[in-house]
């Protein structure tokens, strides 16, 4: 796959990031109701039910771990933005869940080699 249309494609990577992520969530059992929803507040990278809960998830992809892994990207105050795009979501759609938990996926997919996902749930 070519990554293009940014420099660098850290666009490109991020959506392929995110469309690993929804698939992976579908694939077990949970069902994606929104990807890269956006008010003034933020974005949310993908909204999914599972069962009766409602899963914010943000997505992290990276090409190495120079950095950290990515999961280690979403600090507590990203934690803190997920909890309020939530409320603002839930306020904006006809949806009452059981309840609201923030989860994070991290993929990382280097040049050469395949890509990796760690799923961390519950987050904030």
């Amino acid at each position: 796959m070519t990554e293009q249309g940014d420099a660098g494609g850290t666009r490109s990577l991020g959506q392929y990031g995110e469309r690993l992520a929804a698939r992976y969530l579908g694939e077990r059992g949970m069902r994606v109701l929104e990807r890269n929803w956006r008010c003034q507040h933020g974005e949310i990278d993908l909204i999914a039910l599972d069962g009766t809960c409602l899963v914010v998830c943000e997505v992290k992809t990276r090409r190495s771990t120079a950095f950290g892994e990515p999961v280690e990207a979403v600090t507590w105050r990203k934690a803190a933005r997920l909890r309020r795009l939530a409320s603002a979501w839930l306020a904006a759609h006809d949806v009452r869940p059981d309840g609201v938990r923030i989860d994070v996926i991290g993929i990382l997919r280097p040049a050469d080699g395949p890509a990796s996902l760690q799923h961390v749930r519950g987050v904030g």
